[in-house]
């Protein structure tokens, strides 16, 4: 799996471009191969991991992900228990 940056990405057209670190080559990425729930959307600047095929016209970013990490959950947080109904 390659890892990379969005340069740019049009919702409104649900496609865009990624680039592998390292390289110059744009790769095309289409709001269909983003890997999340929700609204399929990726930023511009945004780190990606993705796997890299040969397109009709050229090459194209699929199974894409993006690499920002859930936030850290507080290990100082007390658990709340409910003793209603008990």
């Amino acid at each position: 799996m390659a890892s990379g940056k969005v340069k740019w990405f049009n919702n409104a057209k649900g496609y865009g471009f990624v680039v592998e670190d390292g390289k110059s080559e744009d790769l095309f990425a289409h709001f269909s191969a983003i890997q999340m729930d929700g609204y399929k959307t990726l930023k511009a600047g945004q780190s990606v991991q993705f796997d890299v095929i040969q397109g009709p016209k050229g090459l194209h970013a699929i199974n894409i992900r993006t690499q920002e990490a859930a936030p850290a959950l507080s290990h100082d947080a007390t658990p709340v228990v409910s003793t209603v109904g008990a």
